[in-house]
């Protein structure tokens, strides 16, 4: 949307878009942008808060009336946390971290152990998120493991690059996880069900390990990638 922006407003149409991931801004420049610290997927904040998204918009909105940029403001506020008022989540499954177990196999296991949740979620909606990458779950688990232990494991697709393939991968893994943890009883915040995914999983473990293969790397594809699969809230402290 960012390159979109200057298109637009080189035929005089003036623009202003909202960023969840502040480094694609950053690099963009696009004529205004602000800059909102809330979850991927919800750039407003949070369903049915009609005054907080209000503010959002006309803070995006004034940015109409600087009369050039490239501008990025970051907007001020958190967004309020959801109130989930149930019986709480249940999880009835652990994950144990075995030492002597390859990161694949214990994501293989994770898979396995969570796809009759999954099942249940696609059944109850009748729809999935799941298939962005066109891989099954077994073979896009293997590949993003490969990769997140430094390996340099071949493309499953000839005619998907590596790195494009893994921001798919990472995609429908994180889909395959979190619809399969929706169906479980009771209600989960999203608060809730990020820090499970991303501290308790070895899909999440798996992710961070892939950020930190490639947040250095000098193909402009793989660095672009660490920009994309990890939320700025769950990055590892580096140093």
């Amino acid at each position: 949307m960012g390159g979109l922006g200057h298109f637009l407003e080189d035929e005089g149409v003036p623009t202003v878009q909202i960023s969840l991931v502040r480094e694609h801004t950053e690099a963009m420049k696009p004529p205004r942008a602000l800059w909102v610290p809330f979850m991927l997927g919800r750039p407003l904040g949070v369903p049915e808060d009609a005054d907080f998204q209000k503010r959002v918009l006309r803070s995006a909105l004034a940015l109409l009336e600087r009369p050039s940029g490239p501008v990025l403001d970051d907007y001020p506020e958190e967004a309020p946390e959801v109130v989930v008022e149930d019986e709480g989540w249940v999880c009835p499954i652990a994950f144990n971290r075995e030492e002597d177990v390859s990161l694949a196999e214990r994501l293989r296991r994770e898979v396995q152990q969570y796809r009759t949740w999954y099942d249940l979620h696609v059944e109850k909606r009748g729809r999935t998120s799941v298939g962005v990458s066109g891989l099954d779950l077994e073979t896009l688990s293997a590949f993003l493991a490969e990769y997140a232990e430094g390996g340099d494991a071949p493309s499953p697709n000839p005619d998907v690059g590596a790195a494009r393939l893994l921001r798919l991968s990472v995609d429908d893994l994180k889909t395959f996880f979190f619809e399969a943890a929706g169906a479980q009883p009771g209600a989960a915040s999203p608060k809730q069900l990020n820090e499970w995914f991303w501290t308790s999983t070895s899909a999440g473990e798996a992710i961070i390990k892939l950020w930190r293969q490639v947040k250095d790397s000098t193909d402009k594809d793989f660095k672009r990638l660490s920009v994309l699969i990890v939320p700025r809230e769950w990055l590892p402290k580096e140093g």
